[in-house]
């Protein structure tokens, strides 16, 4: 066995203790009730493009709150006014949904496309949620010290939302809901599927949001502010820990009940093998993990090519 093949072996029965509070369920069962309980208030307006083979348009929903958040819903021309299978894409911590075009790939495989800014990041949804604490450098520790107010519940039951939105769209076969998203995105892609019962199956690419306290004490990523922020208030410890284990993959990979690929670099100090594992290995619906020893916290041109064989032929698209 050579060293790749033993830290694959190792990483494969990687399975730390769930960090789950006891009422985990609960309190995802209530939120989801919450969100479904709310009409999904949207427009929907065209834009143009230098591109004349997409139809795009700049879509306008309401959160939980009165934040209005923005996404582009975009189509391609020649698919009229059919029913296409539609992926709902998030991106990755301090970015944005672009611009339509960077889409395109996407469309060419007949999907559309629903693409969405997180709140407060570096698209152009802003974040009109109070602060009932002091925070530390970027989102993360926004209302860390409760699971009602955390950022990482804001963001999710956003998430939520959009794709009931795209579920309720005419020209969309809402049987063929795929998510997916890289780092932060590939997180909350991995909340959708254990959470969201319009999701069909997910690509979640180097994910954030799993094992979370592992990720706090090593890693790289966001989640050096929460680190940050219990440096700074270390009689906060125990309560940031307990609100992010409401928001672990880990804990919550028990509710996942449909197709997931994921990807993982043995190299990534961002969204760490170990991370990616712990949650990983704890799905037991159908799954494939795509890994690459040499990379690190990057999605290669190849798992591009890899995702869209997968959702291809498990929407049954060819």
């Amino acid at each position: 066995m050579n060293v790749i093949e033993k830290r694959i072996a190792e990483l494969k029965q990687y399975r730390p203790d769930f960090t789950s509070p006891k009422d985990l369920d609960l309190f995802w069962d209530k939120t989801l009730e919450e969100v479904r309980a709310k009409p999904v208030r949207a427009f929907k307006a065209p834009v143009d493009t230098p591109y004349p083979h997409i139809f795009a348009y700049r879509v306008t929903f309401e959160g939980m709150d009165d934040t209005p958040l923005h996404a582009w819903y975009v189509r391609p021309r020649f698919a009229g006014d059919q029913k296409l299978p539609c992926i709902v894409l998030f991106h990755g911590y301090t970015g944005g949904k672009g611009y339509p075009e960077d889409y395109s790939s996407w469309l060419m495989l007949g999907f559309a496309v629903l693409a969405v800014d997180v709140r407060g990041q570096g698209g152009e949804t802003g974040d009109r949620l109070d602060d009932p604490h002091g925070t530390v450098k970027g989102w993360i520790t926004k209302g860390i010290l409760d699971k009602d107010t955390c950022y990482y519940k804001t963001i999710t039951t956003d998430a939520l939302r959009a794709v009931d939105w795209v579920a309720e769209q005419f020209d969309v076969d809402s049987t063929k809901i795929a998510i997916s998203g890289a780092s932060q995105g590939g997180g909350i892609s991995l909340m959708m599927a254990a959470l969201s019962d319009k999701a069909a199956i997910t690509v979640a690419d180097i994910p954030n949001m799993c094992h979370m306290d592992f990720g706090m004490m090593n890693s790289t990523s966001s989640l050096t502010e929460a680190a940050e922020f219990a440096n700074r208030f270390p009689e906060h410890l125990e309560q940031v820990l307990h609100t992010l284990s409401y928001f672990d993959v880990m804990n919550l990979a028990h509710r996942i009940r449909i197709p997931v690929m994921m990807s993982v670099g043995f190299k990534d100090t961002v969204c760490m093998p170990e991370t990616i594992f712990a949650a990983y290995n704890r799905i037991e619906s159908s799954k494939t993990i795509e890994i690459y020893p040499f990379t690190g916290h990057w999605v290669e041109g190849f798992q591009r090519r890899k995702s869209a064989e997968f959702l291809v032929k498990a929407l049954a698209l060819n």
